[in-house]
């Protein structure tokens, strides 16, 4: 048996309740369906969905007083999410998605330099499209780090950095990838940037809960991050930390009457929109914190996850006669590739017609992504999941896949 073999062998231990049920027992996904993306929207337990159902017939039943007491309740749920993240409480607004706390900034920043804005190309669509509005209106354009897929910390910082000149008035880069699953050097390019005097806005979307406190110790302008994701809170719960000079120059995308309040507290006046979410985020945090504990919560999910990457990357690679694994430089915890036969998700579009087929024809929720003209299966990991979820698209989905590549070419 090769070292392969050894490692695919090894799976780790279903996490379970405390009465001993199945860790999937506590939230209310389809049975009929294997879950293998909580990294694209995360679920919610029933200890959350309870708490938000709670809040939600506080709010019906009077709405008047509700909505007067709302600002100082969020208030209180900020410092408690502040406190998760590692952030000062005074830096952290709440937004309903880290796309939303990306808007934020790109609405309120003013030019500076010659207009130019550089990204990555692992960046996330939707920000990295706000990214190039913004750069038309200011009259500049939009510069592109191409980081390799296998690039380590040393040249991923010098490949970022070297589209930074005079001329850059903002740096957006992830913290954790969306399609590539990895790991940028934010703290390292936050530095060298605060050092220039160029704002960095930082897409943490991933990073909660995946990360522990994935704020201590940074040091960069602006932040965004959802909690909807790995930390299961409800839907629509984002932070956006800002710190220096800049802040207080940020206001929310909805003008209401906390406009006049000091930056975070504007962020809580917004009108009729129900934070019933963010409110029972702390219900989420909790029940995994009680349960498992975070620490243990995310060594299982990575764990788990290589075991999956092995398991399918592994199946692949018998069907197809080509090595399935991806070298991917600072692989992000909770989260693995797994290269698809050629012809599969080898565009965007493409991956996303595979992300739509793949429930209805394969019985999973699965994410497929692409970069760089190539289809990748990106494998995501929570408490929820077990060895059997992985083994069982290596056995049942993974043949559908090589007969989907065949039809492809």
């Amino acid at each position: 048996m090769n070292e392969t073999e050894t490692e695919v062998s090894t799976a780790p231990r279903p996490l379970l309740l405390a009465d001993g049920r199945p860790a999937a027992r506590a939230w209310s996904l389809d049975p009929a369906l294997r879950h293998l993306n909580h990294g694209s929207f995360g679920a919610v337990p029933l200890a959350a969905q309870e708490r938000q159902r709670e809040l939600r017939a506080r709010m019906e039943s009077a709405p008047v007083v509700w909505f007067s007491g709302l600002p100082e309740r969020l208030a209180a749920v900020r410092a408690e999410l502040a406190a998760f993240l590692g952030a000062d409480p005074g830096d952290l607004a709440l937004v309903p998605n880290a796309s939303a706390g990306a808007s934020v900034v790109y609405a309120n920043l003013e030019r500076r330099g010659g207009g130019e804005i550089v990204v990555t190309d692992h960046g996330y669509g939707a920000v990295t499209m706000g990214a190039e509005r913004l750069a038309r209106r200011w009259g500049g354009r939009v510069r592109t780090a191409r980081v390799p897929l296998d690039a380590g910390e040393e040249r991923a910082y010098e490949t970022v950095m070297a589209e930074v000149g005079e001329a850059t008035g903002l740096v957006v880069v992830d913290q954790v990838t969306s399609a590539t699953a990895r790991r940028l050097p934010v703290e390292r390019i936050a530095a060298e940037l605060r050092r220039r005097g160029v704002p960095l806005l930082v897409d943490g979307a991933h990073a909660p809960g995946l990360i522990a406190a994935p704020l201590d110790g940074w040091d960069g302008d602006f932040w965004t991050g959802n909690l909807h994701k790995w930390s299961c809170a409800p839907r629509g719960t984002a932070a956006l930390v800002a710190r220096g000079p800049l802040r207080d120059g940020l206001y929310p995308l909805i003008d209401s009457w906390g406009a006049a309040d000091p930056y975070p507290g504007r962020f809580d006046h917004q009108g009729t929109l129900d934070a019933t979410g963010p409110l029972a985020a702390p219900a989420a945090l909790d029940f995994v914190g009680r349960t498992w504990g975070w620490p243990a919560a995310r060594r299982y999910m990575d764990e788990l996850a290589g075991y999956g990457a092995r398991v399918v990357g592994a199946a692949l690679a018998e069907l197809t006669g080509a090595d399935a694994s991806v070298d991917v430089g600072m692989p992000a915890p909770g989260m693995r590739l797994v290269r698809l036969p050629d012809g599969l998700a080898d565009s965007r579009l493409a991956a996303d017609a595979l992300r739509d087929r793949a429930p209805a024809e394969l019985g999973v929720e699965a994410a497929f992504t692409s970069f760089g003209g190539v289809g990748y299966l990106r494998l995501s990991a929570h408490v929820y999941n077990t060895a059997e979820d992985y083994e069982y698209f290596a056995e049942k989905c993974v043949p559908v896949l090589g007969e989907w590549a065949r039809a492809a070419r």
